[in-house]
Formats: structure tokens, sequence, C-alpha cells
């Protein structure tokens, strides 16, 4: 039996957000502006932690797994259990390296650069509903706000090859700001469509629409998680998500055998650690803005809503390093190609084929 599926969101009770429990459980809120203002650094602060770690993990221990097992490779081993020290002694190892400026550097925005690349990310987790409670704001144009700050990290590669006086640095960073204006536009039109079936921008009105049932099968539920409903969407999203955190097969702006590395060329010590961490926080966005608008937020059953939420996204990491290992990239008129030739059009078709459902449906 399928269920009617309608296309207004559910009228729920106003989410209460982290700031506001937090400054129930400690009696902040009791203090003015002023114990609303702690309250809300306090959320910002676990929230921004929680990514923070998540990426110390993803970046020198989980991808080197993951990709030994894809390649038949033994990765690290020797320190700590399953080679889980390798994260602190990679961290040691990279911020007491030398900080080695350019002399013909254009020093305030080669100094800027990476903090633009890694924050631009951090931003995007303040509208993203996690579930349990962890939720830092929800405006009502939630989805606008977290593709706006997501495409601040373009000026951040600009500048970092712009500033470090490197052709090669320079070239990167041109090529690196072609393909995310070739892949945002996809990326936002897609996620359009799933606008017009919720009824909203706002985040936790997405999530709630996908609360529906879809199909009824006997004692189990299918919920209406968008990517169940229009799969043909899901998929362009993912390949433009990829495309825009520079995965494979679209990493060519930073690929060391194509540019020496682009835009990233010239940067050591924290500078460089800050642009790895912003790869691959913009990784974690990408799949915690998948999760949300197209695989039911924090949704799942008997286990926590963020559980469920840390399950979706780090699915969505295991799936870029699964294509990293196996899939080849393409060349950079390649690249630029399927974007406005491929994703673009068939984004806007699929907007278009769901503005007809919807309002038949309507």
């Amino acid at each position: 039996m399928v269920a009617e599926l309608t296309t207004a969101p559910l009228q729920n009770d106003e989410p209460v957000l982290l700031p506001e429990r937090i400054g129930d459980l400690t009696g902040l809120d009791g203090l003015g502006v002023g114990g609303e203002l702690l309250a809300a650094f306090i959320a910002a602060f676990i929230i921004g932690n929680l990514m923070l770690a998540m990426t110390g993990v993803a970046g020198p221990w989980a991808k080197r797994k993951i990709t030994a097992a894809f390649t038949d490779r033994i990765a690290v081993t020797h320190l700590g259990p399953a080679g889980l020290f390798i994260i602190v002694a990679d961290a040691v190892r990279l911020l007491s390296k030398e900080l080695i400026i350019p002399e013909n550097a254009d020093r305030p925005a080669y100094d800027l650069a990476p903090i633009v690349v890694a924050s631009s990310a951090l931003l995007g987790f303040a509208v993203i509903p996690m579930g349990s409670g962890i939720h830092l704001a929800d405006p009502e144009v939630g989805l606008a706000f977290v593709f706006a700050v997501a495409g601040i990290a373009s000026i951040g590669l600009v500048m970092a090859g712009y500033a470090s006086a490197n052709k090669y640095s320079m070239l990167g960073g041109l090529r690196a700001v072609a393909q995310n204006v070739a892949y945002e536009i996809p990326l936002v039109v897609t996620g359009m469509s799933v606008v017009i079936f919720a009824g909203s921008l706002q985040m936790s009105t997405i999530v709630d629409a996908q609360a529906q049932t879809l199909v009824d099968l006997g004692a189990v539920s299918i919920p209406a998680w968008y990517a169940l409903v229009n799969p043909f969407a899901f998929v362009l999203f993912l390949l433009a998500n990829f495309a825009e955190v520079g995965r494979n097969p679209f990493d060519t702006p930073e690929a060391p055998t194509e540019i020496v590395a682009g835009y990233q060329t010239e940067y050591s010590s924290v500078y460089f650690v800050l642009i790895y961490l912003g790869e691959f926080l913009h990784i974690f966005l990408g799949g915690a803005i998948i999760a949300t608008i197209f695989l039911g937020g924090p949704a799942g059953p008997v286990l926590p809503g963020i559980v469920w939420f840390l399950i979706k996204i780090w699915a969505v990491f295991f799936l870029t390093q699964w294509l990293r290992s196996a899939v080849p990239r393409v060349r950079i008129d390649q690249l630029i190609e399927i974007g406005w030739k491929g994703l673009l059009v068939l984004s806007f078709a699929n907007l278009i084929l769901t503005a007809v459902i919807v309002g038949l449906i309507a």
C-alpha cells in the first residue's frame, strides 16, 4: 500500500535549539543578552569541536585505512591500537614544521586564505539539525545559508593561489574556482527541487517532511526520504557534491600529478593543516547536507538521532574515499564540460519535472 505523500511540511512544534537547552540547564538564560550570547558560544564550541574531532580522525587515519583496504595494502598499524595514534603523531609532525612564507607572497591574503577555507565549512554546520537536540540555529532560509557559506571557500582558494606568488598555485586556484562555479549551480538547482517538495528552505521543516510514510510494507513503513522519492535528484546532488569538495574523479585543481598540488603548493606547517582540515570539513559538510535533505536527517530506528546522523555523513565520507581509490580523475576540460553540458542541463530538467509532479499532486 502506497501512502499519500503531500508536499506540505508537517506542522510540528518549534524545535528547542541547543543554545536554549544550554541556557536552561546552566541558568544563563536568566542573565539577559549576555547569558544568551554565552550559551550560543558554548553550543557553537560543542558543535565545532565535534566536527573537528571527526576531521582529525578522518584525515590522518580513516582515509589511510579505507584507501589501504580498497588497494590491498596495509595502512598505519604500529602507532597505538589499529594505528590510531597516527592522529597525534601527524598533528605533532605537521604543527612543528617550519612555516615557510614565499618571498613575494601577498601576506594578508596568504595568511587569511587557510582560515577562510576552514571557517566557511564550520559556519555551514550552524543550521544543520543533527538530532538529539543538537541544532545551533534554524533560520527560515537555512538551506540557502548553508550553500552561501560553503561557497565562501572559493574565495579562500583564489586567495591562496594568487597570494602564493607561484604560477602552479595560481593555476590551481583558477581551476578550483572554475570547477566550483560549474558545479555549484547544479548543486543549488538540484537542492531547490527538494525545497519544492518540502515547501520550505528551513532545514528542520525539510527533515520533518521526510518523516511521512512513502510505502507501507506490512509492519514495515518506508519513510519518504527524498533520496527515495526522487532518486534522480539524489544522484545528481551526489555527483555535484563530489566535484564541489574536490573528490575523485573531480580532484584536478589539487592533483599532484597535474599541477604540483595546486593552490596549496606553497603552504606548510599550521597553514597546510588548516587547508587540509578545511578540505575534510567540506566533505563532512557535504555529507551533512545530503543526510539532511535526502536521507531524513537524524531519523532512524532504535539509535539516538545524533548517532544516525553521524552514520549517514560517515557513509558519504566512505563513498568519497571509495571513489578516490576506484575512479580515475578526469581532465580539466572534461571536468568543466561535465558540469556545464551535463549536470547543469540535467539539474534544470529535474527541477522542471519536480515542479510539474508537485503541481499535479497539489
